[in-house]
């Protein structure tokens, strides 16, 4: 019996040795917690606000761009090497608070786009913002993906016709529509307040051309009725 005892005695330090070491390897008791790293996920950024200047997007505390984001140009996508929360939105000017504008919480996927549009008013604290998903299924063949989002602060509701003819109906302020596809081809793209069918809004949109297996983002920015660098217009993005 004693032999037993002793055995037992010499066994356990090893036994929980390798115990020790199993769970160092494995973070037992999640110690050790990797920050969720970033795979072929991209991003952008489209400040529309026309009164908050330039910003700029740091993520785990570092600023990832190296100019800033100004009205209303889109930044282009750009890679993320890391997808740890909060995305936090600052101003660019040496002159504004340092506090953050937007801290964005929303984890994101890997191998997918995506695109946060920033509107509203620093004036009249209406800032808002919009993280969409750019990915979507492929378009059959011969035809391609557009959505459409209203970003125009203080706009009604939308209606967009491509060509003549409906394509998005009612269109609420920072809700984007499905996707939906259109052959190949040229179009030109006209809105209109919900319900007044002949008052054409304001555009600056040449022709788009919609490639075979392309998606597109078509919105609208700045204030209607406006006729400076802030006045309302459409624009678009391809997704991919």
């Amino acid at each position: 019996m004693k032999k037993r005892e002793n055995i037992f005695i010499y066994l356990f330090p090893a036994i929980a040795g390798i115990f020790f070491l199993g769970c160092l390897f494995s973070s037992c008791g999640k110690t050790n917690t990797v920050l969720p790293q970033a795979s072929n996920t991209v991003y952008q950024v489209v400040n529309l606000s026309p009164d908050l200047l330039p910003i700029d997007l740091y993520i785990s505390l570092q600023k990832k761009n190296a100019s800033p984001f100004t009205y209303p140009n889109p930044s282009g996508y750009f890679s993320l090497t890391s997808v740890d929360t909060p995305f936090q939105i600052r101003s660019s000017s040496v002159t504004v608070s340092t506090t953050n504008i937007f801290s964005i919480d929303t984890l994101l996927k890997n191998n997918l786009h995506y695109t946060l549009f920033i509107s509203g008013f620093r004036a009249t604290n209406t800032l808002k913002y919009i993280l969409t998903t750019d990915s979507a299924s492929v378009p059959k063949g011969g035809r391609g993906k557009i959505r459409f989002i209203n970003v125009s602060p203080n706009s009604p509701n939308l209606d967009v016709a491509a060509n003549g003819t409906a394509a998005f109906t009612s269109q609420a302020y920072m809700k984007p529509s499905k996707y939906i596809e259109f052959p190949v081809g040229n179009y030109t793209f006209t809105v209109n307040p919900t319900g007044q069918p002949t008052t054409l809004l304001q555009t600056s949109l040449p022709t788009v051309t919609v490639q075979d297996g392309k998606i597109y983002t078509l919105y609208s920015r700045g204030v209607v009725g406006r006729t400076d660098s802030a006045g309302f217009a459409l624009s678009v993005i391809k997704n991919n």
